[in-house]
């Protein structure tokens, strides 16, 4: 082979693994940039408290509700392809939801939910197909680049409005730039979906072909439970702090730590995972470090909640990568992989939209923490149940077969 073939053959992998972490770092900001600008924008458009309500809740749900169609889409026009055009209609959504009023607004929001909640689904494959002997670094890699764009979507909302004379429409049209920037970077390095083997065509990539697999539900419950406690705290582990005696500042700035710390996490813990004969002892380690910072920041002394917030985010950015890990390692294949992907999903995300609107019930109810607290304590466990069962070293196979 001529030696610049060699160093073409060589590079691939990397600038592959280079363009996964670019499309990655898109699907965040274009969701987390809007908290910060609530104020903003519900003063110059009139939306209502329970319209910007909806507005923050609605990306969540199209993760979930359009999440199946991903295997179903890279099936039929391939996940090269899929991939391309989701990216493609994320830059136009972000685009669209500042060029009209609020249906514009919406409008924007919900493809841009979708179109990111495909791209989620399909990436994992990616790696399964392309990284199969580094698995765990490149799903930390993934993992990684995710809590980085939102870091980045949340940080930047504000200094991109300022810079745009106050105007909250730059700081929102902004994220259109690198959806576009990742949509060529992804068109000109993905490589084209190989040839299905004969024994799996035809076969069916959807839900349907998972429903009846244990292992499947236990993995979607795993990532799904674990999701339902990290929106719990990101949406109100501040009113959490603010009651116990917190300054609003303060209690913010302990959520951002709890953030920033699960970024070391999500790129070493799936390295740690892959790297046993299971990943039993994952679960269980992660699950009692993420409950034990939890109640930490809500009953140990507050001079110590900078630590439990630490601990915090080092158990939530683990368990969410390990969750993520445990989608592609209990799949045989990439066509599994997308399909137990939109799966866990659908399951994930529609379990995270309800933790916090709950936790605001029984708040509400009792007036104190005590009830919530036994929620998330019961939803731990529940995780914890889960886990135990994904983290068995078994495969999902289509149709409910599980194999080693």
């Amino acid at each position: 082979m001529h030696p610049t073939a060699n160093r073409r053959s060589a590079t691939a992998p990397l600038l592959l693994a280079l363009t996964l972490f670019l499309v990655s770092l898109n699907l965040r900001p274009a969701l987390s940039g809007i908290a910060p600008l609530l104020e903003a924008l519900r003063a110059a458009t009139g939306l209502s408290a329970a319209g910007a309500g909806v507005l923050t809740t609605l990306p969540v749900l199209c993760f979930g509700l359009i999440a199946p169609l991903g295997a179903l889409l890279a099936a039929r026009f391939s996940t090269r392809r899929t991939i391309l055009g989701c990216l493609l209609l994320l830059a136009a959504s972000l685009a669209l939801r500042v060029l009209g009023g609020l249906p514009a607004l919406f409008a924007g929001t919900f493809f841009a939910g979708a179109a990111i909640g495909i791209v989620m689904v399909l990436l994992p494959g990616i790696i399964k197909r392309d990284f199969a002997q580094s698995i765990g670094p490149m799903t930390g890699l993934y993992t990684m680049a995710l809590s980085l764009g939102a870091a980045l979507g949340a940080g930047l909302a504000v200094p991109l409005q300022q810079l745009g004379a106050g105007d909250w429409r730059i700081s929102l049209a902004f994220w259109a730039l690198p959806a576009l920037a990742g949509a060529a970077a992804w068109a000109a390095a993905a490589p084209p979906d190989p040839a299905a083997p004969a024994e799996s065509r035809g076969r069916p990539a959807g839900l349907r072909s998972l429903a009846g697999s244990p292992l499947a539900w236990q993995v979607a419950g795993y990532m799904g439970l674990q999701s339902l406690l990290a929106y719990c705290v990101f949406g109100w582990l501040p009113t959490i702090l603010i009651d116990r005696g917190l300054s609003p500042l303060a209690a913010g700035a302990v959520l951002s730590v709890s953030i920033a710390a699960q970024l070391p996490a999500t790129l070493v813990a799936p390295w740690m995972a892959g790297r046993g004969k299971d990943q039993r002892g994952a679960v269980l380690g992660l699950v009692v470090l993420m409950m034990a910072g939890l109640f930490g920041a809500m009953y140990a002394p507050l001079g110590q909640v900078w630590w439990w917030a630490v601990i915090l985010g080092v158990g939530q950015g683990s368990s969410f990568t390990v969750a993520t890990l445990l989608v592609v390692l209990r799949s045989p294949d990439a066509r599994t992989v997308a399909a137990l992907s939109g799966m866990t999903q659908l399951v994930g995300y529609l379990l995270a939209a309800c933790g916090p609107f709950l936790t605001g019930l029984l708040y509400g109810w009792t007036g104190g923490w005590d009830a919530p607290a036994l929620f998330f304590a019961v939803a731990a466990l529940s995780a914890l149940a889960a886990g135990l069962g994904a983290g068995r070293k078994l495969h999902v196979h289509p149709g409910g077969i599980v194999r080693q």
